[in-house]
């Protein structure tokens, strides 16, 4: 059984020179536009009261390429302009219904320079790729291959703070639906073990950040020296830069792998709802837990169960798994972060992950039998417990303990 998704293929690509300065001003036009909308949307708001649509952002940047100050941004193809003020429509719909901040302005420095083509603004033909305003192909390293009879519908050309230029070929196309399966598995979230299953399995973090910190620091030290504004300077941050962006390639393979194995081998998984933000707050562990990259995890989780017919069931981040006997049931009042085994007074003797992963597995199973929430809800004012919580502990009263 197959279903039609839409997949993103990423390659890296180096352009010649004349590509590169038409990309780089491409890059800077719709880092311009995007400022400028959104300061003129915010000027209109405060100073009006007015919302600005992406059709009268769309007029004003029209109005804008026929004025001698802003002439440039009609050399540059007018598509990935047109995709900025779409982007930051976007962005304002999130804000609107509450799911993200006011939108930010793109910093030169700190964003990534990309540019988005939709399929008026570049060219398709055997398996080659040429955007609008180039004369030619660019050459892409074809690390992979498309999908057979795939044609991409949006081009997006990125080059991150290393240097490197990237091109990612959005397709639609079909996803095979993983053979069914009976097991199913609980995942806890760790430091020392980036995941324990509730298997019993523990796999251990790679700690990439670690592994390259003295690389990364002597890095730092020659980036420090350099004046600001020199050539030098420019040379140490890319160095910098390649540190960073080796670690995070290291870690996303690794963590591909990883959620693709679990992926094919259960039917269910049980995941906390983590407040990683939060976590971070934590100075001494603030380091570890971003190189853990639970967020980055779960994302690919969310993904993947989708699209091979998979079940993700995300708990309630209070729901003690760890504190809960896996045998009777009882909940301890503390557990401190450095006792890694502890004994109940039933006589039981539990890993805390190995446990917590089980509890986590049958607090799983047990919501989505009787379907309640699986996500943190408002506290009700009769227990001052969210009813996601209740309910878990109800559904598993009944039920063996893994």
């Amino acid at each position: 059984m197959v279903q039609q998704v839409k997949r993103a293929f990423k390659y890296r690509f180096y352009p010649t020179g004349e590509q590169a300065v038409e990309l780089s001003r491409t890059f800077g036009c719709v880092r311009f536009v995007y400022n400028k909308a959104l300061e003129e949307r915010t000027r209109a708001w405060y100073g009006e009261q007015r919302r600005m649509s992406y059709v009268q952002s769309s007029a004003a940047l029209t109005e804008w390429k026929k004025t001698e100050e802003l002439a440039f941004l009609a050399e540059v193809s007018s598509v990935p302009l047109q995709q900025a003020l779409r982007h930051l429509q976007t962005a304002f719909g999130s804000f609107f219904a509450k799911r993200a901040k006011y939108p930010r302005y793109k910093s030169r420095k700190r964003s990534r320079a990309s540019a988005e083509y939709t399929r008026s603004a570049f060219a398709w033909r055997d398996g080659r790729l040429t955007l609008a305003k180039m004369a030619d192909p660019l050459d892409i390293r074809w690390s992979r291959a498309l999908p057979e009879g795939a044609e991409p519908t949006t081009v997006t050309v990125s080059r991150d703070s290393a240097g490197r230029w990237f091109v990612s070929l959005l397709c639609e196309g079909t996803v095979t639906l993983a053979p069914d399966t009976t097991a199913a598995v609980g995942i806890d979230a760790g430091i020392t073990s980036l995941v324990t299953l509730s298997t019993g399995e523990k796999i251990a973090n790679p700690r990439h950040e670690r592994r390259d910190r003295a690389r990364l620091a002597k890095a730092q030290r020659e980036l420090s020296r350099k004046v600001k504004g020199s050539s030098n300077r420019e040379k140490a941050r890319r160095k910098v830069a390649r540190v960073h962006a080796r670690i995070a390639d290291r870690r996303r393979d690794f963590l591909h792998k990883l959620t693709t194995r679990l992926v094919r081998e259960n039917q269910t998984v049980v995941i906390e709802d983590l407040a990683v933000r939060n976590l971070l707050k934590n100075g001494r562990l603030a380091r570890a837990i971003s190189d853990a990259a639970w967020t980055e995890l779960r994302m690919m989780l969310e993904y993947k169960c989708a699209w091979y017919g998979r079940e993700l069931v995300v708990i309630d981040r209070w729901f003690p798994s760890s504190k809960q006997c896996g045998a009777c049931g009882a909940v301890r009042g503390t557990l401190a972060l450095n006792v890694r085994e502890w004994t109940c007074d039933c006589g039981a003797t539990h890993d805390r992950d190995v446990n917590a992963a089980c509890n986590i597995l049958a607090a799983g199973l047990a919501v989505s039998a009787c379907g309640d929430g699986v996500r943190p809800q408002r506290e009700s004012s009769r227990t001052g417990r969210s009813s996601a919580k209740q309910e878990t502990q109800r559904a598993t009263a009944g039920i063996p303990r893994l």
